[in-house]
C-alpha cells in the first residue's frame, strides 16, 4: 500500500507498525524516538551493567529525535515545514523541558506548530523523548 510508510533513514519500529501513515492530504507519524537508524544507540545515554541508566544527554536526543522526524516527513513526500501538530512525550520534565523548549524554540522557529508536552514515566526503550507527528502533504 502505498499509504504506508518505512524508511531506513530513521529507527526501525520496534513493533508491527509503519513510520508513517498517508490519510487524504495528511501524514500521520507512529512515536518516533531518539535512536540512531544505523546501529539502534541513543545519543548521550550512559547506563550500567545491569542495563540502568546511568545518565542521558536531553540536548543530543532532541537533535537526533528532530532528525529521525525529518527523514520519516521527506520519505513520506512531506517536509519540516509542513507540520501541523506535535506531541512530544518527556521522561523527566522538570531537568529536561528548559533544554527541549530551547532547542524546540530552534527548530520549529518558523513553522508554528501546535504543540502538547507531557511527562511519561517510561518509553518502550531508554530514550529520554519521544514525538508523535501530524504533518500535511
Amino acid at each position: 500500500m502505498d499509504n504506508i510508510i518505512k524508511t531506513s533513514n530513521a529507527a526501525k519500529p520496534l513493533g508491527a507498525y509503519p513510520h508513517a501513515r498517508r490519510v487524504g492530504n495528511l501524514l500521520f507519524l507512529s512515536g518516533i524516538g531518539s535512536r540512531n537508524a544505523a546501529d539502534n544507540s541513543i545519543p548521550g545515554l550512559q547506563l550500567d551493567d545491569e542495563g540502568n541508566i546511568l545518565s542521558h544527554d536531553i540536548e543530543a536526543e532532541c537533535h537526533a529525535v528532530f532528525a529521525n522526524v525529518k527523514a520519516v516527513l521527506e520519505a513520506s513526500g512531506s517536509s519540516w515545514e509542513k507540520i501541523v501538530d506535535v506531541t512530544v512525550f518527556l521522561t523527566h520534565m522538570k531537568t529536561d523541558f528548559p533544554v527541549y523548549n530551547k532547542i524546540y524554540g530552534e527548530y520549529f522557529k518558523n513553522v508554528e506548530a501546535c504543540r502538547t508536552t507531557v511527562e511519561v514515566k517510561s518509553l518502550p526503550t531508554p530514550i529520554a523523548i519521544e514525538l508523535k507527528v501530524i504533518a500535511s502533504i
